[in-house]
């Protein structure tokens, strides 16, 4: 069940509302990837708490165009973490690994530009 403002755990009832929010966003990517909720809620409010209240410095992961297809790179790295053929494919992995690794995932169009940033402090 996604949740919202309005409709959201109990134990992110006391958060401030940049963290709660963060902590909002953070539980629904992690549903949508397959997390149970009771697996989503404690990291994503740990998560929340650590980006909104700058505990961490986000690593920023970038899926781009390869020659053989699709990667998923850590920004400025040289080497890719992972390659698939199309980026649809790729998605789902680099979702968890970006997730898992508390970073921050930039995805770009087959022509280079930005076309959608995932897990972004707000």
């Amino acid at each position: 069940m996604p949740w919202n403002e309005d409709n959201y755990p109990e134990s992110f009832k006391n958060l401030d509302s940049a963290v709660r929010h963060k902590a909002i966003e953070i539980a629904n990517a992690l549903l949508r990837d397959g997390y149970t909720e009771g697996r989503a809620i404690p990291i994503a409010l740990d998560q929340a708490k650590k980006t909104e209240m700058g505990a961490e410095e986000r690593p920023v992961y970038e899926i781009k165009k390869h020659e053989d297809g699709w990667q998923l790179k850590k920004k400025d790295s040289k080497r890719a973490i992972l390659i698939e053929e199309t980026k649809d494919s790729l998605m789902g992995e680099a979702k968890r690994y970006v997730t898992k690794n508390h970073g921050e995932l930039h995805i770009y169009a087959a022509d280079g530009s930005l076309s959608e940033t995932l897990y972004e402090s707000s």
